[in-house]
């Protein structure tokens, strides 16, 4: 644990609150992806299976677990309490053309072929491109409302908080996991363009308006 793994979880947990207090208050799932949240569902799931095969830490553990409901807590709010408000017609990315080619990267390039690590190198590879079909959908609405970009910064940073973390394990530990690192920074790479309108036009009070 270092400082920057530490403001990356922080930055993980402020963002899923910020979504399922935006959803709980609004009594709204309007501008939300039902499937970015599937899909990270999807990930949390595959990479903490060893949830019931590994102990690391009270720490470690109660964050995987936080994990996995809050994601299929936020489905259920989408998909089922407040399934009238979610806008079906713009959340139409093909979420098959991601997870496929995740499973193959999964199964072709990976530390070890066992069924554990190839879950947990596909949900690395997942993870990095889970949130297209929120940015999508973003861009077909042309807006976000303030607080499901304060959502989306809050994700951004902490993979870019893990980045550092990365780069500090490194000089400190001579430590590194190749996979990871460039899955992070492809998953980081995907927020630039919205971290400039954020700065430039949330933090200003200004709605946030994506080109079409």
């Amino acid at each position: 644990m270092n400082i920057f793994r530490l403001l990356g979880d922080l930055s993980h947990l402020i963002a899923i609150i910020i979504l399922l207090h935006k959803i709980w208050h609004s009594r709204s799932c309007a501008g939300i992806s039902g499937k970015s949240q599937v899909l990270f569902a999807l990930v949390y799931t595959s990479r903490y299976l060893d949830l019931i095969t590994t102990y690391v830490s009270l720490y470690n553990t109660l964050m995987k677990i936080f994990f996995l409901a809050s994601s299929y807590a936020t489905i259920y709010l989408i998909y089922v309490k407040f399934r009238a408000t979610y806008d079906k017609n713009h959340d139409t990315f093909r979420i098959e053309f991601l997870i496929l080619p995740s499973v193959l990267l999964a199964l072709l390039i990976n530390h070890q072929f066992s069924f554990l690590e190839v879950l947990w190198t596909f949900s690395i590879y997942l993870e990095s491109v889970a949130i297209l079909p929120q940015l999508f959908m973003v861009s077909k609405t042309g807006e976000a409302e303030s607080i499901t970009s304060h959502y989306l910064c809050a994700l951004g940073l902490y993979r870019a908080f893990y980045i550092l973390n990365w780069v500090y394990r490194y000089f400190s530990e001579y430590h590194y996991d190749l996979i990871a690192i460039v899955a992070g920074v492809v998953q980081t790479v995907l927020y630039c363009d919205f971290f400039y309108l954020y700065i430039t036009k949330v933090l200003k009070g200004k709605k946030l308006q994506l080109p079409a």
